[in-house]
């Protein structure tokens, strides 16, 4: 039975297994554990994940609390809830409760943060791969901003190519140096652990937050916690050693004098959300990363051997992570993730000017997913 992409992408699940009632069903795993579909291969799930069940417990559990009498909940259980969640991320990232800041995501975050930091007049740095969230927060700041070019094919990015590149552009006027950890759209990993230098060092890790280790990088860290964390969808933090030189933009709520939460924006928000955050911090396995760049490897290994087929992520791990990009000769990345559909192959397409398919190797795949997606791939000539 035939089906159309569009057939494919209006019926899910339901199409997709009309369509294979005759070919074995994959046996359900990685996937299970997240509630999504054991029908499918999920390559996406790491642009908004799925929640592992304690969260979706907690979420639930808090949901009801709120439902039965908001007023009550809150007065009850937000000090001592929104305290756990800041202990369990201070224990998953090595630093303290009071450092640490919550929002809504990594573009709050970058706001936030570059609002708060930057002036008309300053001088800040970021490169032309950066991420629209970041050249857009940076515009709004007023500063003075000047773009680096790390590489210029992502394929072939060095870390101490990348890492002279940024050197050499800071000039004694750059005051910050705005960085995104790992590419989204091309799945370079800046080695921004190795930049030692004098200008404040932002980073936008919300590629690099449990995907990659060491856990921190810079002098100021902005994630969302809803990707490889698997965190609640609609959460993310900012975590600094120093608050001094950040401003706060939003009034905070939070009565205590530490710095993290008197710069946590106040107002009403998915509270029950915000505090299913400490069971992702609690529950994620510590051996993630290790997991995430073995298949990220294995992928990028099986893909390497398919003449067919231009790997755009580097396969060395010092300078890629879990998301991997890729071409096929003569076809788009559209039709490319359409193909894959019809293998019940969930994959991305980079939604930027250059757009590559793209494969992320998050808890929510294994090594069979992996080999299934290279089995397909190498059918596409």
């Amino acid at each position: 039975m035939e089906l159309t992409r569009k057939q494919l992408l209006a019926g899910g699940a339901a199409a997709l297994a009309l369509a294979g009632c005759g070919s074995k069903q994959r046996p359900a795993r990685a996937a299970v554990a997240y509630g999504l579909d054991p029908a499918l291969r999920h390559f996406d799930a790491f642009l908004f994940s799925a929640h592992p069940e304690p969260v979706r417990d907690a979420i639930e559990r808090h949901r009801r609390g709120l439902d039965a009498g908001a007023a009550t909940y809150l007065h009850e259980h937000q000090a001592e809830l929104e305290r756990a969640v800041a202990s369990e991320a201070a224990k998953y990232l090595g630093v303290g409760a009071s450092e640490l800041a919550f929002t809504d995501s990594t573009t709050m975050g970058l706001g936030l943060v570059y609002r708060g930091l930057l002036g008309p007049g300053d001088e800040v740095l970021t490169t032309e791969h950066d991420h629209y969230a970041t050249h857009e927060a940076l515009r709004l700041s007023g500063a003075i901003v000047r773009k680096v070019r790390l590489y210029d094919d992502p394929a072939t990015a060095t870390a101490d190519g990348m890492l002279g590149a940024l050197r050499e552009a800071i000039t004694p006027r750059t005051k910050v140096v705005a960085l995104t950890w790992v590419h989204s759209g091309t799945g370079v990993k800046v080695p921004v652990e190795r930049l030692d230098v004098a200008p404040t060092v932002v980073v936008d890790g919300v590629h690099a937050l449990a995907a990659v280790e060491p856990r921190l990088a810079g002098d100021v860290f902005v994630a969302g916690t809803h990707k490889w964390l698997s965190g609640p969808r609609g959460t993310g933090l900012i975590w600094t050693g120093d608050w001094r030189a950040i401003a706060a933009t939003i009034p905070s709520f939070d009565p205590s004098s530490d710095p993290g939460p008197r710069f946590t924006p106040g107002g009403w928000h998915s509270f029950e959300h915000r505090w299913a955050l400490a069971e992702a911090f609690a529950h994620h396995p510590a051996d993630a990363p290790r997991q995430i760049t073995a298949l990220a490897t294995q992928l990028k290994d099986g893909l390497a051997k398919l003449p067919h087929v231009r790997l755009i992520t580097p396969r060395d791990p010092a300078v890629s992570a879990g998301i991997v990009c890729f071409e096929v000769d003569g076809m788009d990345a559209e039709t490319v993730v359409s193909r894959l559909l019809e293998h019940r192959i969930r994959a991305s397409v980079t939604p930027y000017a250059q757009q590559y398919a793209r494969l992320g190797t998050s808890l929510h795949v294994d090594a069979a997913d992996v080999d299934a997606a290279i089995e397909t791939i190498s059918t596409f000539s």
